[in-house]
Protein backbone atom coordinates (compact mmCIF):
# COMPACT_ATOMS: atom_id res chain seq x y z
CA UNK A 1 0.00 0.00 0.00
CA UNK A 2 1.57 3.11 -1.16
CA UNK A 3 -0.41 6.10 -1.92
CA UNK A 4 0.70 9.78 -3.86
CA UNK A 5 0.18 12.86 -3.49
CA UNK A 6 -0.16 13.36 0.06
CA UNK A 7 -3.68 11.30 -0.31
CA UNK A 8 -4.50 9.69 3.31
CA UNK A 9 -5.34 6.42 3.58
CA UNK A 10 -6.77 5.28 7.30
CA UNK A 11 -7.51 2.13 8.84
CA UNK A 12 -8.96 1.22 12.12
CA UNK A 13 -9.39 -2.20 14.09
CA UNK A 14 -10.32 -3.01 17.83
CA UNK A 15 -9.73 -6.54 19.65
CA UNK A 16 -10.62 -7.81 23.20
CA UNK A 17 -7.17 -7.99 25.58
CA UNK A 18 -8.93 -9.95 28.05
CA UNK A 19 -7.08 -12.97 28.98
CA UNK A 20 -8.61 -15.77 27.94
CA UNK A 21 -6.76 -17.54 31.15
CA UNK A 22 -7.91 -16.82 34.71
CA UNK A 23 -6.55 -15.69 37.38
CA UNK A 24 -3.70 -13.79 36.72
CA UNK A 25 -1.81 -11.16 38.58
CA UNK A 26 -3.03 -7.47 37.99
CA UNK A 27 -0.58 -4.65 37.71
CA UNK A 28 -0.43 -1.33 39.30
CA UNK A 29 0.07 -1.37 43.15
CA UNK A 30 3.49 -2.62 45.30
CA UNK A 31 1.10 -5.60 46.55
CA UNK A 32 0.15 -8.60 44.69
CA UNK A 33 -3.79 -8.70 43.44
CA UNK A 34 -5.09 -12.11 41.99
CA UNK A 35 -8.20 -11.55 39.44
CA UNK A 36 -11.38 -12.09 41.01
CA UNK A 37 -13.21 -11.53 38.65
CA UNK A 38 -14.07 -9.49 35.02
CA UNK A 39 -15.76 -6.23 35.75
CA UNK A 40 -15.49 -5.16 32.06
CA UNK A 41 -13.26 -5.96 29.14
CA UNK A 42 -10.46 -4.76 28.53
CA UNK A 43 -9.32 -3.36 24.49
CA UNK A 44 -6.83 -2.21 22.14
CA UNK A 45 -7.44 0.32 19.48
CA UNK A 46 -5.22 0.48 16.05
CA UNK A 47 -5.42 3.51 13.84
CA UNK A 48 -2.98 3.09 10.48
CA UNK A 49 -2.56 6.56 8.34
CA UNK A 50 -0.87 6.05 5.73
CA UNK A 51 0.18 8.98 2.77
CA UNK A 52 2.52 9.13 -0.12
CA UNK A 53 4.29 5.59 1.58
CA UNK A 54 5.04 7.25 4.80
CA UNK A 55 3.23 5.74 7.75
CA UNK A 56 2.19 5.95 11.35
CA UNK A 57 0.61 2.99 13.73
CA UNK A 58 -1.08 4.40 16.69
CA UNK A 59 -2.52 1.37 19.09
CA UNK A 60 -3.67 2.16 22.64
CA UNK A 61 -3.66 -0.54 24.98
CA UNK A 62 -5.76 -0.82 28.04
CA UNK A 63 -2.71 -1.90 30.68
CA UNK A 64 -0.84 -0.13 33.20
CA UNK A 65 2.33 0.20 30.50
CA UNK A 66 4.24 -1.28 27.87
CA UNK A 67 7.09 -3.60 28.91
CA UNK A 68 9.66 -4.80 26.66
CA UNK A 69 8.82 -7.87 26.04
CA UNK A 70 5.16 -7.23 25.04
CA UNK A 71 6.77 -4.46 22.58
CA UNK A 72 8.96 -6.73 20.97
CA UNK A 73 6.66 -9.63 20.73
CA UNK A 74 3.60 -7.49 19.41
CA UNK A 75 6.01 -5.94 16.48
CA UNK A 76 7.44 -9.53 15.94
CA UNK A 77 3.84 -10.96 15.14
CA UNK A 78 2.94 -9.10 12.59
CA UNK A 79 2.34 -10.49 9.26
CA UNK A 80 0.84 -7.54 7.00
CA UNK A 81 3.06 -7.58 3.92
CA UNK A 82 4.34 -3.22 4.01
CA UNK A 83 4.43 -2.50 7.84
CA UNK A 84 7.70 -0.65 8.93
CA UNK A 85 7.46 -1.81 12.70
CA UNK A 86 9.81 0.58 13.95
CA UNK A 87 6.50 2.94 12.47
CA UNK A 88 4.16 1.23 15.55
CA UNK A 89 3.55 3.23 18.47
CA UNK A 90 1.46 1.42 21.49
CA UNK A 91 0.72 3.29 24.48
CA UNK A 92 -1.04 2.25 27.18
CA UNK A 93 -4.06 3.94 29.03
CA UNK A 94 -1.98 3.28 32.70
CA UNK A 95 -5.12 1.16 34.00
CA UNK A 96 -4.48 -0.06 37.27
CA UNK A 97 -6.63 -3.43 36.70
CA UNK A 98 -4.97 -5.11 34.00
CA UNK A 99 -3.06 -8.13 34.07
CA UNK A 100 0.81 -7.85 34.89
CA UNK A 101 2.94 -7.73 31.48
CA UNK A 102 6.41 -6.98 32.85
CA UNK A 103 8.05 -10.07 33.14
CA UNK A 104 10.78 -11.32 35.86
CA UNK A 105 13.69 -10.46 34.04
CA UNK A 106 12.67 -7.12 32.98
CA UNK A 107 11.98 -6.01 36.59
CA UNK A 108 8.66 -7.30 37.78
CA UNK A 109 8.63 -8.72 41.41
CA UNK A 110 7.75 -12.24 41.55
CA UNK A 111 5.11 -13.20 44.57
CA UNK A 112 3.98 -16.06 43.87
CA UNK A 113 7.79 -17.06 44.96
CA UNK A 114 7.71 -15.25 47.99
CA UNK A 115 7.93 -17.96 50.89
CA UNK A 116 8.58 -21.42 49.12
CA UNK A 117 5.72 -23.30 47.26
CA UNK A 118 4.07 -23.59 50.15
CA UNK A 119 3.05 -19.72 49.68
CA UNK A 120 2.89 -19.83 46.21
CA UNK A 121 -0.03 -17.67 44.56
CA UNK A 122 -2.19 -19.98 41.67
CA UNK A 123 -1.96 -17.57 39.06
CA UNK A 124 -1.42 -17.97 35.21
CA UNK A 125 2.11 -16.62 34.49
CA UNK A 126 2.84 -13.27 32.90
CA UNK A 127 4.18 -14.94 29.79
CA UNK A 128 1.30 -16.73 29.24
CA UNK A 129 -0.54 -13.12 29.40
CA UNK A 130 1.93 -11.66 27.22
CA UNK A 131 2.37 -14.06 24.87
CA UNK A 132 -1.87 -14.09 24.10
CA UNK A 133 -2.07 -10.16 24.41
CA UNK A 134 0.99 -9.78 21.54
CA UNK A 135 -1.07 -11.73 19.47
CA UNK A 136 -4.61 -10.02 19.76
CA UNK A 137 -2.72 -6.94 19.00
CA UNK A 138 -0.27 -7.82 15.89
CA UNK A 139 -3.66 -8.85 14.67
CA UNK A 140 -5.41 -5.91 14.89
CA UNK A 141 -2.48 -3.96 13.27
CA UNK A 142 -2.78 -6.35 10.47
CA UNK A 143 -6.36 -5.56 10.43
CA UNK A 144 -6.50 -2.15 10.11
CA UNK A 145 -3.44 -2.18 7.96
CA UNK A 146 -5.80 -4.28 5.36
CA UNK A 147 -8.59 -1.76 6.15
CA UNK A 148 -6.46 0.99 4.51
CA UNK A 149 -9.12 3.48 2.50
CA UNK A 150 -9.04 6.62 1.28
CA UNK A 151 -10.36 9.16 3.95
CA UNK A 152 -9.45 12.36 5.67
CA UNK A 153 -9.06 13.75 9.03
CA UNK A 154 -9.81 16.96 11.26
CA UNK A 155 -8.43 18.37 15.05
CA UNK A 156 -9.61 20.42 17.63
CA UNK A 157 -8.73 20.97 21.08
CA UNK A 158 -10.99 21.98 24.18
CA UNK A 159 -11.29 21.70 28.02
CA UNK A 160 -12.37 18.91 30.46
CA UNK A 161 -11.09 18.55 33.93
CA UNK A 162 -9.89 14.89 34.40
CA UNK A 163 -6.40 15.20 35.87
CA UNK A 164 -5.67 16.73 38.55
CA UNK A 165 -2.17 17.02 40.88
CA UNK A 166 -1.80 14.76 43.06
CA UNK A 167 0.94 16.22 45.19
CA UNK A 168 1.18 18.70 47.51
CA UNK A 169 3.83 20.49 49.90
CA UNK A 170 3.56 21.06 53.43
CA UNK A 171 5.59 24.23 55.38
CA UNK A 172 8.66 22.91 55.42
CA UNK A 173 8.77 21.95 51.16
CA UNK A 174 8.34 18.59 51.72
CA UNK A 175 6.04 16.78 48.85
CA UNK A 176 3.13 14.15 49.59
CA UNK A 177 1.10 12.21 46.80
CA UNK A 178 -1.82 12.17 48.06
CA UNK A 179 -2.33 11.59 51.95
CA UNK A 180 -4.16 15.15 52.56
CA UNK A 181 -6.13 14.56 55.34
CA UNK A 182 -7.42 16.23 58.71
CA UNK A 183 -4.55 15.04 60.54
CA UNK A 184 -2.37 16.40 57.74
CA UNK A 185 -4.18 19.56 56.51
CA UNK A 186 -2.17 21.23 58.94
CA UNK A 187 0.71 20.95 57.70
CA UNK A 188 -0.63 21.77 54.08
CA UNK A 189 0.81 24.85 52.06
CA UNK A 190 0.25 24.12 48.54
CA UNK A 191 -0.49 21.90 45.93
CA UNK A 192 3.36 21.20 43.99
CA UNK A 193 2.39 21.72 40.10
CA UNK A 194 0.28 22.83 37.50
CA UNK A 195 -2.98 21.07 36.17
CA UNK A 196 -3.71 20.67 32.57
CA UNK A 197 -7.42 20.13 31.17
CA UNK A 198 -6.96 20.17 28.06
CA UNK A 199 -7.96 17.68 25.77
CA UNK A 200 -7.03 17.10 22.06
CA UNK A 201 -8.68 15.62 19.20
CA UNK A 202 -7.83 14.13 15.92
CA UNK A 203 -11.33 12.84 14.10
CA UNK A 204 -11.29 10.69 10.91
CA UNK A 205 -13.47 10.71 8.46
CA UNK A 206 -14.55 7.97 5.40
CA UNK A 207 -14.66 9.42 1.60
CA UNK A 208 -18.51 10.33 2.25
CA UNK A 209 -17.16 12.98 5.44
CA UNK A 210 -18.61 10.40 7.93
CA UNK A 211 -17.15 9.64 11.36
CA UNK A 212 -15.31 7.05 11.48
CA UNK A 213 -13.02 7.28 14.30
CA UNK A 214 -11.23 9.66 17.28
CA UNK A 215 -7.73 9.65 19.29
CA UNK A 216 -8.75 11.31 22.62
CA UNK A 217 -5.74 12.85 24.16
CA UNK A 218 -6.09 14.00 28.08
CA UNK A 219 -3.37 14.29 30.46
CA UNK A 220 -4.41 11.79 32.97
CA UNK A 221 -3.93 7.98 33.04
CA UNK A 222 -7.00 5.44 33.84
CA UNK A 223 -7.02 5.03 37.16
CA UNK A 224 -10.59 6.27 39.19
CA UNK A 225 -10.58 3.16 40.26
CA UNK A 226 -7.11 1.78 40.95
CA UNK A 227 -6.97 -0.66 43.70
CA UNK A 228 -9.86 -3.05 42.81
CA UNK A 229 -9.11 -6.95 42.92
CA UNK A 230 -11.17 -6.91 39.27
CA UNK A 231 -10.11 -6.48 35.63
CA UNK A 232 -11.31 -3.58 34.35
CA UNK A 233 -9.84 -0.36 31.62
CA UNK A 234 -10.80 2.00 34.33
CA UNK A 235 -12.91 5.21 33.22
CA UNK A 236 -12.45 4.74 29.70
CA UNK A 237 -15.15 1.70 29.25
CA UNK A 238 -17.23 4.16 30.60
CA UNK A 239 -15.98 7.05 28.53
CA UNK A 240 -16.34 4.45 25.26
CA UNK A 241 -19.86 3.84 26.19
CA UNK A 242 -20.72 7.42 26.24
CA UNK A 243 -18.73 8.48 22.84
CA UNK A 244 -20.15 5.34 21.15
CA UNK A 245 -23.98 6.10 22.84
CA UNK A 246 -23.98 9.85 21.84
CA UNK A 247 -21.69 9.62 18.10
CA UNK A 248 -22.19 6.28 16.70
CA UNK A 249 -22.00 2.66 18.30
CA UNK A 250 -19.11 1.60 15.34
CA UNK A 251 -17.26 4.64 16.33
CA UNK A 252 -13.31 3.43 17.00
CA UNK A 253 -11.59 5.19 19.90
CA UNK A 254 -8.09 5.56 20.46
CA UNK A 255 -7.23 7.08 24.13
CA UNK A 256 -3.65 8.41 24.48
CA UNK A 257 -2.51 9.58 27.83
CA UNK A 258 -0.55 12.96 27.49
CA UNK A 259 2.12 14.17 30.11
CA UNK A 260 0.51 13.05 33.68
CA UNK A 261 3.21 11.99 35.52
CA UNK A 262 1.66 14.16 38.74
CA UNK A 263 -1.61 13.92 37.47
CA UNK A 264 -4.38 11.91 38.40
CA UNK A 265 -8.66 11.05 38.72
CA UNK A 266 -8.44 12.10 41.98
CA UNK A 267 -9.25 14.69 43.86
CA UNK A 268 -7.01 15.13 47.19
CA UNK A 269 -9.50 18.07 48.29
CA UNK A 270 -12.79 19.15 47.92
CA UNK A 271 -13.83 15.25 48.15
CA UNK A 272 -16.76 15.75 50.33
CA UNK A 273 -18.37 18.02 47.58
CA UNK A 274 -17.26 16.04 44.80
CA UNK A 275 -18.84 12.67 46.02
CA UNK A 276 -21.92 14.63 47.20
CA UNK A 277 -22.10 16.09 43.83
CA UNK A 278 -21.91 12.85 42.42
CA UNK A 279 -24.78 11.24 44.77
CA UNK A 280 -27.01 13.94 43.37
CA UNK A 281 -25.96 13.07 39.78
CA UNK A 282 -26.23 9.61 40.14
CA UNK A 283 -22.64 8.83 39.10
CA UNK A 284 -19.86 7.37 39.99
CA UNK A 285 -16.77 8.48 39.33
CA UNK A 286 -15.79 6.92 36.47
CA UNK A 287 -18.88 8.13 34.81
CA UNK A 288 -18.12 11.67 35.43
CA UNK A 289 -14.92 11.54 33.99
CA UNK A 290 -17.02 9.81 31.00
CA UNK A 291 -19.21 12.63 30.84
CA UNK A 292 -17.15 15.20 31.32
CA UNK A 293 -14.81 13.45 28.38
CA UNK A 294 -17.35 13.35 25.83
CA UNK A 295 -19.13 16.63 26.66
CA UNK A 296 -15.86 17.93 25.69
CA UNK A 297 -15.40 15.83 22.02
CA UNK A 298 -19.26 16.85 21.72
CA UNK A 299 -17.91 20.67 21.77
CA UNK A 300 -15.56 19.64 19.65
CA UNK A 301 -16.67 17.91 16.55
CA UNK A 302 -19.53 20.35 15.02
CA UNK A 303 -16.82 22.71 14.20
CA UNK A 304 -14.33 20.63 12.99
CA UNK A 305 -16.20 18.54 10.12
CA UNK A 306 -15.89 21.49 7.52
CA UNK A 307 -12.06 21.58 7.95
CA UNK A 308 -11.59 17.78 6.74
CA UNK A 309 -8.45 17.18 4.81
CA UNK A 310 -7.51 14.26 2.50
CA UNK A 311 -4.14 15.53 1.15
CA UNK A 312 -1.61 15.94 4.15
CA UNK A 313 1.85 15.37 4.44
CA UNK A 314 3.09 12.99 6.85
CA UNK A 315 6.51 12.84 8.34
CA UNK A 316 7.39 10.26 11.27
CA UNK A 317 10.53 10.11 13.11
CA UNK A 318 11.69 7.03 15.15
CA UNK A 319 14.97 7.66 17.19
CA UNK A 320 16.79 5.71 20.38
CA UNK A 321 18.02 8.17 22.31
CA UNK A 322 20.56 7.68 25.18
CA UNK A 323 18.95 9.45 27.91
CA UNK A 324 21.55 10.02 31.46
CA UNK A 325 20.29 8.15 34.11
CA UNK A 326 19.17 9.60 37.52
CA UNK A 327 22.82 10.36 39.00
CA UNK A 328 22.82 8.38 42.21
CA UNK A 329 25.18 9.06 45.14
CA UNK A 330 26.42 7.45 47.96
CA UNK A 331 23.83 9.19 50.20
CA UNK A 332 20.94 7.82 47.87
CA UNK A 333 22.29 4.31 48.30
CA UNK A 334 22.63 4.60 52.07
CA UNK A 335 19.50 5.68 52.50
CA UNK A 336 17.68 2.94 50.02
CA UNK A 337 19.90 0.18 51.91
CA UNK A 338 18.15 1.54 54.95
CA UNK A 339 14.69 1.48 53.99
CA UNK A 340 14.95 -2.01 52.39
CA UNK A 341 16.30 -3.49 55.39
CA UNK A 342 13.46 -2.10 57.52
CA UNK A 343 11.23 -3.42 54.53
CA UNK A 344 13.29 -6.76 54.69
CA UNK A 345 12.23 -6.63 58.38
CA UNK A 346 8.77 -6.36 57.42
CA UNK A 347 8.98 -9.41 55.10
CA UNK A 348 10.26 -11.39 58.02
CA UNK A 349 7.70 -10.68 59.90
CA UNK A 350 4.75 -10.72 57.52
CA UNK A 351 6.38 -14.23 56.74
CA UNK A 352 6.92 -15.42 59.65
CA UNK A 353 3.02 -14.87 60.55
CA UNK A 354 2.15 -17.31 58.02
CA UNK A 355 4.31 -19.38 59.11
CA UNK A 356 3.24 -19.57 62.72
CA UNK A 357 -0.51 -19.71 61.89
CA UNK A 358 -1.55 -21.07 58.27
CA UNK A 359 -5.23 -20.37 59.00
CA UNK A 360 -4.40 -16.93 58.02
CA UNK A 361 -3.93 -17.94 54.14
CA UNK A 362 -7.67 -18.65 54.16
CA UNK A 363 -8.48 -15.12 54.89
CA UNK A 364 -9.48 -12.89 51.55
CA UNK A 365 -5.95 -11.43 50.16
CA UNK A 366 -3.67 -12.21 52.91
CA UNK A 367 -0.99 -12.18 50.39
CA UNK A 368 -1.24 -8.18 50.36
CA UNK A 369 1.41 -7.69 53.55
CA UNK A 370 3.87 -10.37 52.37
CA UNK A 371 3.78 -9.74 49.20
CA UNK A 372 4.05 -5.56 49.69
CA UNK A 373 7.10 -6.03 51.91
CA UNK A 374 8.42 -8.15 49.28
CA UNK A 375 8.48 -6.30 46.41
CA UNK A 376 9.26 -2.70 48.39
CA UNK A 377 12.64 -4.83 49.19
CA UNK A 378 12.85 -5.03 45.81
CA UNK A 379 12.12 -1.42 44.71
CA UNK A 380 14.91 0.20 46.81
CA UNK A 381 17.29 -2.95 45.90
CA UNK A 382 16.98 -0.98 42.35
CA UNK A 383 18.88 1.97 43.89
CA UNK A 384 21.67 -0.56 44.69
CA UNK A 385 21.63 -1.98 41.66
CA UNK A 386 20.99 1.42 39.57
CA UNK A 387 24.21 2.74 41.25
CA UNK A 388 26.74 -0.13 40.76
CA UNK A 389 25.45 0.30 36.75
CA UNK A 390 26.11 3.78 36.25
CA UNK A 391 29.53 3.49 36.92
CA UNK A 392 29.78 1.63 33.36
CA UNK A 393 26.45 2.87 31.78
CA UNK A 394 24.77 6.02 32.70
CA UNK A 395 22.42 5.96 30.17
CA UNK A 396 19.40 4.27 28.95
CA UNK A 397 17.94 3.30 26.04
CA UNK A 398 14.68 5.08 25.15
CA UNK A 399 12.29 4.88 22.06
CA UNK A 400 10.39 8.05 21.05
CA UNK A 401 8.83 8.83 17.83
CA UNK A 402 7.85 12.17 16.37
CA UNK A 403 5.16 12.31 13.78
CA UNK A 404 3.78 15.77 12.07
CA UNK A 405 0.28 15.32 10.36
CA UNK A 406 -0.02 18.73 8.44
CA UNK A 407 -0.24 21.84 11.58
CA UNK A 408 -0.27 19.19 14.42
CA UNK A 409 2.38 16.92 15.94
CA UNK A 410 2.77 13.83 18.05
CA UNK A 411 5.98 13.13 20.43
CA UNK A 412 5.80 10.28 22.30
CA UNK A 413 7.80 9.17 25.08
CA UNK A 414 8.03 5.85 27.50
CA UNK A 415 7.38 7.21 30.76
CA UNK A 416 4.84 9.07 33.20
CA UNK A 417 5.83 12.27 32.38
CA UNK A 418 5.64 15.16 34.55
CA UNK A 419 3.73 18.05 33.59
CA UNK A 420 6.20 20.52 34.01
CA UNK A 421 8.13 18.76 30.78
CA UNK A 422 4.86 19.03 29.02
CA UNK A 423 3.71 22.16 28.75
CA UNK A 424 7.86 23.02 28.12
CA UNK A 425 6.69 20.98 24.57
CA UNK A 426 3.50 22.51 24.09
CA UNK A 427 4.39 26.04 25.03
CA UNK A 428 7.67 25.76 22.17
CA UNK A 429 6.17 23.78 20.15
CA UNK A 430 5.76 25.69 16.51
CA UNK A 431 2.46 22.86 15.75
CA UNK A 432 -1.30 24.23 16.19
CA UNK A 433 -1.64 21.45 18.47
CA UNK A 434 1.13 19.24 20.08
CA UNK A 435 -0.13 15.83 21.08
CA UNK A 436 1.84 13.83 23.93
CA UNK A 437 1.85 10.77 24.28
CA UNK A 438 3.55 9.60 27.33
CA UNK A 439 3.51 5.86 28.49
CA UNK A 440 4.55 4.24 24.87
CA UNK A 441 7.06 2.12 26.68
CA UNK A 442 7.72 0.84 30.33
CA UNK A 443 6.08 3.55 32.33
CA UNK A 444 8.86 4.75 35.18
CA UNK A 445 8.71 8.61 36.85
CA UNK A 446 10.53 11.15 35.10
CA UNK A 447 9.62 13.75 37.55
CA UNK A 448 10.65 17.90 37.35
CA UNK A 449 12.99 19.64 39.31
CA UNK A 450 10.44 20.96 42.37
CA UNK A 451 9.09 17.63 42.66
CA UNK A 452 12.92 15.78 42.68
CA UNK A 453 13.55 18.73 45.60
CA UNK A 454 10.00 17.78 47.20
CA UNK A 455 10.72 14.32 47.46
CA UNK A 456 8.02 11.63 47.63
CA UNK A 457 6.77 8.83 45.99
CA UNK A 458 6.97 9.33 42.10
CA UNK A 459 9.60 11.76 43.06
CA UNK A 460 12.50 9.48 44.44
CA UNK A 461 15.38 7.40 43.71
CA UNK A 462 13.22 4.38 43.80
CA UNK A 463 10.69 5.56 41.17
CA UNK A 464 13.10 7.57 39.26
CA UNK A 465 16.27 5.33 37.03
CA UNK A 466 15.73 8.57 34.73
CA UNK A 467 15.41 12.03 36.73
CA UNK A 468 14.82 15.59 36.07
CA UNK A 469 18.26 15.95 34.09
CA UNK A 470 17.04 12.84 31.78
CA UNK A 471 13.67 14.54 31.20
CA UNK A 472 15.08 18.32 30.43
CA UNK A 473 17.41 16.72 27.67
CA UNK A 474 14.60 14.07 26.41
CA UNK A 475 11.99 17.58 25.84
CA UNK A 476 14.90 19.48 24.72
CA UNK A 477 15.52 16.78 21.54
CA UNK A 478 12.38 16.14 21.03
CA UNK A 479 11.79 20.14 20.46
CA UNK A 480 14.60 19.69 17.64
CA UNK A 481 13.27 17.24 16.03
CA UNK A 482 9.72 19.35 15.77
CA UNK A 483 11.59 22.33 15.06
CA UNK A 484 13.01 20.24 12.25
CA UNK A 485 9.64 19.17 10.88
CA UNK A 486 8.59 22.49 10.76
CA UNK A 487 11.61 24.30 9.12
Amino acid sequence: MTTQNNTLHIGWAEVDITPEELPVFIAGQFHARVSEGIQNHLKATVLVIESSGEQVIFAAMDTVSISEPLYKAIRENITASGIDPKKIIINATHTHTAPLNRLAAHGAFRPWDVGGDEFKLDVVPAERYVEYAAKKVASAIDEAWNNCAPGGVAFGQDYAVVGRNRRWVDHDGISTMYGLNENTAARFDHIEGYEDHSLNLLATYDVDKNLTGIIVNVPSPSQETESLFELSADYWHETRQELRARFGEKLYILPQCSAAGDLTPHLIFDKPAHERMLRLRGRTGREEVAARITDCVGRILPYIDSTIATDLELKHRHDVLQLPTNDLTEADVEDARKNQTEWQQKYEAEHQKLIDNPALRNEEHWYVPVTQAYSRVGWYGGVINRYEKQKTDPTISTEIHIIRLGDIVFATNPFEYYLDFGIQLKVKSPALQTFIVQLAGNGTYVPSPRAAGGGGYGAVPASNPVGPEGGKVLAEYTLKQINEFWN
